[in-house]
């Protein structure tokens, strides 16, 4: 059975949104969704949030995202890992044929958490790492060591990542973090955990996303362009960093190759017209690049460099400006790359339009320190 989004609703990004509650983001993003899929909340069957306790607050978050979404006394299942990895759980629901309509639900208010490391510790090993007392960020500083070591690239081959995705924000209305950004002011900007720096990780965001999937059936009914998940796969290598392979993004290379199995997909470079790949920091997008099959270990660099990736490339990666330039919504991040990915296939991107998109990807990332991702083929 073929699942298709029918609907999606997101709130402008912003760094700081002392003006709304994580209820009024959600509402907003939801009433917008709804709108967008021609639909009221009571024709929704089932309801996936993406919710982690600790980045929240309280215990047992999904109680508190029904009243918002219109889901009171509906099915709310609960998905602690990143956006994608949600959207998944919502498609198996529909093909079971028990239901015909699900909504996907994000969102992320990091400006409410006064130390977001203090958090992130806590998905540290207790006994081994975490006893250490630093900075989680020393994880992704170790990570991008080995992987510029192994590949032969440079710190600035990560800032032109920045440049490219901060530039790509320009011309997106709903970014938080856009900015005229050089490579040299990355590889001048304040140094985090070495060869990190600071311009070198994305930006906190505010904001929520609400996607409205269904059947075949009823989404042709709905609308005349749904955009089909064509294939669809999650995968997690293991979270201990004493085994981890740090030169490769093991998790995603099994999680490309099950939605490319899925999706019929044989070369991704020739197939795909647009990729929105996780860039939470920028070593990672060239290392997911890679990983994804869109450039050969050693080639991502250069690529990039060549304008391959740009917009305006033979491959536009992260047209939207990325996490990096659209900003970092934590687990909801990756409903986000779907959204931009839907909006791009419907032609709707606006200023970042990419002309006659047809096939998009959606690659996501859990985050330091987990080995945890997943990846999303679109058609019209």
């Amino acid at each position: 059975m073929r699942v298709a989004i029918v609907g999606v609703g997101a709130t402008p990004l912003r760094s700081l949104s002392t003006c709304a509650s994580f209820r009024e983001l959600v509402y907003e993003a939801a009433v917008r969704a709804y709108e967008d899929a021609g639909i009221a909340p009571k024709d929704v069957d089932t309801f996936v949030a993406v919710s982690e306790d600790y980045w929240e607050g309280t215990a047992i978050f999904d109680e508190y995202v029904p009243d918002q979404l219109g889901a009171v006394l509906k099915p709310v299942h609960t998905i602690c890992a990143d956006g994608i990895t949600a959207l998944g759980a919502a498609v198996m629901q529909l093909q079971t044929g028990r239901f015909r309509i699900a909504v996907v639900e994000g969102h992320a208010k990091p400006s409410n958490v006064l130390y977001p490391s203090h958090i992130e510790a806590f998905a540290l090993d207790p006994v081994f790492v975490r006893p250490l007392g630093l900075n989680p960020r020393f994880v992704a500083g170790l990570g991008m060591r080995r992987f510029l070591a192994e590949r032969d690239y440079t710190e600035l081959d990560c800032a032109r990542v920045v440049a490219q995705n901060r530039r790509h924000a320009l011309d997106n209305p709903w970014a938080a973090h856009p900015a005229a950004v050089e490579p040299e002011d990355v590889l001048a900007s304040e140094p985090l955990a070495e060869p990190l720096k600071e311009l070198d990780v994305a930006p906190y965001a505010d904001g929520a996303v609400v996607l409205v999937l269904a059947t075949e059936e009823v989404a042709r009914e709905l609308r005349d362009d749904p955009v089909f998940i064509r294939g669809i796969g999650w995968a997690q290598d293991t979270p201990d960093l004493g085994q981890q392979d740090w030169g490769r993004a093991v998790y995603c290379e099994l999680a490309a190759a099950r939605a490319y199995r899925m999706a019929g997909i044989r070369d991704p470079v020739r197939e795909l017209d647009l990729a929105e790949v996780d860039d939470t920091f920028s070593y990672k997008e060239l290392q997911h690049l890679e990983a994804l099959g869109l450039a050969r270990p050693g080639d991502a660099a250069a690529m990039l460099k060549e304008g391959f990736f740009s917009r305006c490339g033979q491959l536009p990666v992260n047209p939207s400006g990325g996490n990096l330039g659209a900003g970092y919504l934590l687990d909801a991040s990756g409903l986000r790359q779907v959204a931009e990915v839907v909006w791009q296939l419907r032609g709707e991107a606006g200023a970042c339009q990419v002309p006659g998109a047809e096939v998009g990807l959606a690659q996501s990332w859990r985050g330091i320190p987990t080995a945890a991702g997943a990846v999303a083929v679109l058609a019209r």
